[in-house]
């Protein structure tokens, strides 16, 4: 399966060590994500239609209510660099 440039960019900050944070509304709906490097900085690109599309994937998952991370599924979808650890 094929993934687009945005959502490759996102799972290889995920798989070397990223996260996303979700803020959720009243009503238990997300309104905001944030991206986060591993060095804890903030990562342009990643809004709430790029997280469903990794999501309906299976790309990404959370656990315990943890912060969302990368999955087997999406190390499988993510394409090898030379920069990833």
């Amino acid at each position: 399966m094929d993934i687009s440039r945005a959502e490759q960019r996102i799972l290889h900050m995920l798989a070397q060590g990223g996260r996303i944070e979700v803020e959720r509304s009243e009503n238990r709906k997300v309104s905001r994500v944030i991206c986060i490097n591993r060095e804890g900085w903030r990562a342009p690109g990643l809004d709430i239609l790029l997280f469903r599309k990794l999501k309906r994937r299976r790309a990404i998952a959370s656990k315990r209510g943890q912060p969302y991370r990368i999955t087997r599924r999406g190390l499988e979808l993510v394409r090898s660099e030379f920069d990833n650890r």
